[in-house]
């Protein structure tokens, strides 16, 4: 059963498509869209000089044909990587994308947005504020286009980025417009109300493999929608389900398009 208070498809597609397209990719995007996924998942750290940009690793080595440290390139430098070919052939070419470009994508595809801020050590809070920043000025252009912007979501490991991405959504867009906001944990901790309390967080985002049966028991209670990574097998993902998990990030979208 759905939590009443999660707005947001129960199947998520991991790092945009999932396995089966560069990861953190706008290809990604289109090939959930496609399978018939109605939500994605994507990582944003900044660049040098401040723009968000899809990528997951601190390092540009495994996902691009780039080396070094993601905050040390500029965007101009880093918008010519290719972020595809390393997936395979097919992909070569597809270039990193900034938050703007990924959100456009999303609201034209109809795909909802789960948006992890992954800050690199040291811009826990200057990732939080920025990503909530761009976040708000592209609610503002849906709302100057007469759109409604599709369902967005902020989560994150740094409760420093969660709580700096708080301050300025709420700044920006206004409390009642700003994206609700997930705690994301390996472990889901004892002190897990506690948490969300302090970080205003209506969600938690935790290991699947990981899960105590007792803890899950005291989120029910609570009332607090719970979801989980990184689910593959359907089998699995229905267990869970039955269990009163809210949702599940998943690699393998093609195994549950069918019940996206």
């Amino acid at each position: 059963m759905m939590s009443p208070s999660w707005h947001y498809p129960r199947i998520i597609a991991h790092r945009c498509g999932g396995a089966l397209a560069p990861e953190n990719s706008l290809a990604g995007l289109a090939v959930a869209a496609r399978l018939g996924i109605r939500a994605v998942e994507f990582d944003v750290m900044l660049s040098a000089d401040a723009v968000p940009v899809l990528i997951h690793d601190e390092t540009l080595e495994r996902t691009s044909n780039g080396q070094g440290r993601v905050a040390d390139w500029p965007y101009e430098r880093l918008r010519r990587l290719d972020v595809g070919r390393h997936h395979h052939r097919a992909f070569a070419g597809e270039r990193l994308a900034d938050l703007h470009q990924a959100l456009i994508h999303c609201q034209a595809l109809g795909l909802a947005a789960n948006i992890e801020i992954k800050p690199a050590a040291g811009h826990e809070r200057q990732t939080g504020r920025v990503v909530a920043e761009w976040v708000s000025a592209f609610q503002r252009e849906c709302a100057a286009a007469g759109s409604q912007t599709v369902p967005l979501l902020f989560s994150s490991f740094s409760e420093e980025a969660l709580e700096a991405a708080r301050l300025a959504a709420d700044a920006g867009a206004g409390a009642g417009d700003a994206p609700a906001r997930a705690l994301l944990c390996e472990e889901i901790p004892a002190d897990w109300q506690t948490r969300l309390q302090r970080l205003d967080c209506r969600y938690l985002h935790g290991d699947a493999h990981r899960l105590q049966a007792g803890r899950l028991a005291e989120i029910q209670a609570a009332g607090v929608a719970l979801a989980c990574y990184t689910v593959n097998d359907p089998v699995q993902a229905e267990q869970l389900f039955a269990a009163g998990v809210t949702a599940i990030f998943s690699d393998r979208i093609d195994l549950f398009a069918a019940t996206a």
